[in-house]
């Protein structure tokens, strides 16, 4: 029987809910796992924290020991509580698990998780005291996505450097990555994990669909080396008062038919009703996946699942492109996160040989400053090797006739701005005037593609695009607007109340 059966038969008996039909016979190499949670300083017991084997979440008890049924095929997690820290290895990844794989993983192009032997007589959780405040920030990435060591020195250039210096000035405290942390070739995630690590934050990493083991049969043998060197394929952790949930939302097809789909599936979802169960219904959850909640199969159940906490926000990636939606009847808002990348380092190199990398919406790569607050959070988008104040883009034509003033159009694309965002314009210092949000395609992306399809094409690898984005304001200017030379001042306020100003000068004939 596979673990998923298994599983799937646990979580049925457990938590009562129907999936169609469930073998609900417990295969015969079922064993107990057990174990302790202690403070790793004084050595005492921790209880009620929250274990789990990817479907039942249990609490330790007053002695902070658990039990939980393990097959030959389970990853052990401890969820990390309020006021405590785990381990992390060289290069800032947490250790908050254990792997029980007595046969190790079958044999794949890239190295799965070696036999781990008999099950330990006790799987213990030592967590070290940290204070963890109210408030709090964090770094968010989008797929890094490197396929070589020459595009993971694009990313320490770009953008690790820079992430450096914002994490410390504003004392960041852990960072994710939102899947697709590889291009195909696993083999480099090893460098990768070196170069994220010079951040100096521990660092929780979310499975894109180009991190699998694509010689797999199935979905189910898929992330081996996954495992190996992040733990489980979705997970959760407390920080403060925030709840933080990783999901893995691909489904890969296996090797004989290829490709993936977007899904949570029974499993996944039945563990995380569990895991909800153990968080109060007004703390804030925040859920991380690749794919973006509007391209799985499962959106509706996923939101049945959460619906019965006030307070949710996930974020994915794997777009190449940045957009804020809302879901359901409980308007529940969803990041489609900016991505580090770019559109896989496409575009002319710069001076340093680095590709622009902007994205198919027109924005640059980059990544995020997330503030947290209690119950309330902050996104702030940090555009890659740029000041962090320019978060829009301003196309007017370089000279208007006066005549026509009235015919050229003004666009403006505000890189993380959404339907919530106000933008305003004025010229010459005169009255503020509103600017109405048209989605539509970016400017600057589109005459990049008319470059690349040009005789003498840029150099560098085509970028992807361009794709329709709904951070578009678009207007056209007053009419006979007086010949000379003019400034056109622009300032858009977003939905967390951050306003943003940038400018463009213009000729008038």
């Amino acid at each position: 029987m596979l673990r998923r059966d298994f599983l799937a038969g646990t979580a049925a008996l457990i938590s009562g809910l129907t999936f169609g039909k469930v073998n609900l016979t417990l295969p015969t190499q079922t064993q107990t796992a057990k174990g302790r949670v202690t403070n790793a300083k004084t050595g005492q017991p921790l209880p009620n924290v929250r274990v789990s084997n990817g479907i039942t979440v249990t609490k330790t008890n007053r002695n902070g020991e658990y039990q939980l049924p393990v097959t030959d095929d389970t990853i052990i997690h401890v969820v990390k509580p309020r006021g405590f820290k785990t381990p992390v290895t060289a290069n800032q990844i947490p250790q908050f698990f254990y792997i029980h794989k007595p046969n190790g993983s079958p044999a794949t192009k890239y190295e799965g998780v070696k036999p781990t032997g008999p099950l330990p007589s006790s799987i213990d959780f030592a967590l070290t005291p940290e204070s963890e405040p109210d408030k709090f920030r964090i770094v968010m990435f989008g797929d890094p996505q490197p396929r070589n060591q020459t595009e993971i020195d694009y990313m320490s250039h770009d953008v690790i450097e820079q992430v450096i210096r914002d994490a410390a000035d504003q004392d960041c405290k852990f960072g994710i990555s939102l899947g697709d942390i590889m291009f195909d070739n696993l083999e480099f995630y090893e460098p990768l994990n070196q170069s994220i690590a010079n951040i100096g934050l521990p660092w929780y990493n979310v499975l894109g669909n180009h991190d699998l083991n694509f010689d797999a049969p199935d979905d189910d043998l898929s992330t081996e080396t996954w495992q190996r060197i992040y733990g489980p394929r979705y997970y959760s952790f407390d920080f403060g008062p925030v709840h933080f949930v990783i999901l893995d939302d691909i489904k890969y097809n296996g090797r004989e038919k290829g490709g993936y789909t977007g899904e949570l599936g029974y499993q996944q979802l039945t563990w995380l009703r569990n895991d909800l169960k153990h968080v109060p219904a007004d703390q804030l959850v925040v859920l991380c996946m690749h794919i973006p909640l509007g391209g799985i199969s499962d959106q509706k159940e996923f939101l049945e699942v959460i619906k019965g906490h006030e307070h949710t926000f996930s974020l994915s990636a794997h777009t190449h492109l940045q957009r804020h939606d809302w879901f359901g009847p409980q308007n529940h808002h969803h990041l489609n996160h900016a991505t580090v990348c770019g559109c896989w380092w496409g575009g002319a190199p710069d001076e340093r040989g680095i590709p622009h990398a902007t994205m198919s919406d027109g924005g640059p790569n980059g990544y995020s400053i997330i503030e947290f607050n209690r119950n309330d959070y902050k996104v702030t988008f940090r555009p890659a090797s740029r000041p962090m104040d320019e978060q829009m883009a301003i196309y007017l034509p370089e000279v208007i006739e006066s005549a026509k003033s009235a015919e050229a159009e003004l666009v403006i694309n505000v890189f993380a701005g959404s339907t919530k965002s106000t933008v305003e314009a004025r010229i010459n210092n005169a009255e503020w005037r509103a600017i109405p949000n048209v989605p539509g395609l970016d400017p600057y992306i589109q005459r990049i593609k008319e470059l690349e399809a040009s005789e003498k094409p840029p150099l560098g690898r085509k970028v992807a695009g361009p794709n329709p984005t709904p951070h578009i304001w678009k207007t056209t200017l007053p009419a006979n607007l007086p010949v000379g030379t003019h400034r056109l001042e622009v300032r858009s306020t977003d939905m967390f109340g951050q306003t943003y100003r940038d400018y463009r000068t213009f000729r008038v004939s």
